[in-house]
């Protein structure tokens, strides 16, 4: 395991890694170079050098990378061999798309639970998860949630923070348009798709502009 903190970068990279070596393993590839690896998910073979390189010593050079080990050791670093359930609040286009989806192609993570404001949408079930009124979410004992997915409108979304929180979850991954004041002790990973859509617009255009330039 790594002897060194890791990097947050390095950290988020971690899951890529893990799905591209999925993909090699069950194609048959024994092992690789972290130059033709880095070909394959697009990132230069001196940063995934230096991310493995927080973990000891898990390739050879001139040899590489035994697919199968990598794969075993990211597992187990990214808690791939136990379940992890979540939560999902917000069942609206998103939160029903999500829990029909449930993350049907990763068998170590579920949505277990769904939460909603509006009543005619309690007791019914979508992708085989049944949805609750929000006012049973803090009376519930959530201590045993790894997470919970917020699909909500951004004046609701600290609300049905907190309500969570007090259910005993502490991570949250937050769809919702607006940042949210959690204690530090509570994780969050933001996914505003407004933000990242501006941002490629402006690196589309940028290089445009460029090539124009030239």
């Amino acid at each position: 395991m790594a002897t060194q903190r890791v990097p947050q970068a390095t950290a988020e990279r971690l899951p890529l890694y893990y799905r591209s070596l999925q993909r090699l393993v069950d194609n048959g590839k024994t092992r690789i170079s972290s130059s033709d690896f880095g070909k394959i998910v697009q990132i230069d073979s001196t940063t995934i050098r230096k991310d493995f390189s927080y973990f000891g010593a898990l390739g050879r050079k001139g040899y590489g990378y035994n697919t199968q080990h990598l794969l075993e050791f990211l597992r187990k670093t990214l808690y791939q061999d136990e379940l992890s359930k979540v939560i999902l609040i917000g069942v609206g286009h998103l939160g029903t798309a999500l829990l029909n989806h449930n993350f049907e192609r990763n068998n170590n993570t579920r949505i277990v639970r769904a939460y909603d404001i509006n009543p005619e949408k309690a007791g019914k079930e979508i992708g085989g998860t049944k949805i609750h009124l929000m006012d049973e979410l803090a009376k519930t004992d959530n201590s045993d949630i790894t997470a919970a997915i917020l699909t909500v409108p951004a004046e609701r979304a600290q609300e049905a923070a907190e309500q969570a929180m007090a259910s005993g979850i502490r991570g949250f991954l937050n769809f919702s348009p607006v940042r949210l004041t959690l204690p530090p002790d509570v994780y969050v990973r933001h996914v505003d798709m407004t933000v990242e859509l501006q941002a490629l617009i402006y690196f589309l255009n940028h290089s445009m502009e460029e090539k124009q330039n030239k």
